[in-house]
């Protein structure tokens, strides 16, 4: 498996975003540089991101985007899910699939492990820690 760039460039924003003092707002073309990212990209991924109400977005020669207290403590699970919807490892671990074959598949004990597992690392890296560490140059 592997993120999208959109998820990536959104995981960067979010880290950035976190970085800031609460209330400052960042310009899309700020934003787009702490990414290393197009900028019409990222209108795209920012679209996405104040959909789901992680960013708050304002319009005008004050406004930018502003990362909400509360999402401060919002996961890399919470941001790679909000622009690429569900994470499965395998199709046939989601539930909407309804595998026939988990009862006695061999793999399926597997998949349903790794998954379990890579979604809790994402959802233990929460991004005021990372904006943290990215503060401090702390790079492991």
């Amino acid at each position: 498996m592997q993120l999208t760039r959109a998820a990536d460039y959104a995981i960067r924003v979010m880290v950035h975003l976190a970085g800031l003092k609460a209330g400052v707002r960042a310009s899309r073309a700020e934003l787009a540089e702490a990414a290393g990212c197009p900028e019409q990209f990222l209108a795209k991924v920012m679209q996405t991101l104040t959909r789901a109400q992680l960013v708050s977005s304002h319009r005008g020669n004050t406004g930018g985007f502003e990362l909400p207290e509360a999402q401060r403590r919002a996961s890399l699970l919470d941001v790679i899910e909000a622009v690429e919807g569900p994470i499965h490892l395998n199709v046939c671990i989601d539930s909407a699939y309804g595998c026939e074959r988990k009862s006695w598949c061999p793999a399926h004990r597997v998949w349903v492990e790794a998954q379990v597992a890579m979604t809790g690392v994402l959802r233990n890296a929460r991004l005021e820690d990372l904006a943290r560490q990215a503060d401090r140059k702390v790079w492991n």
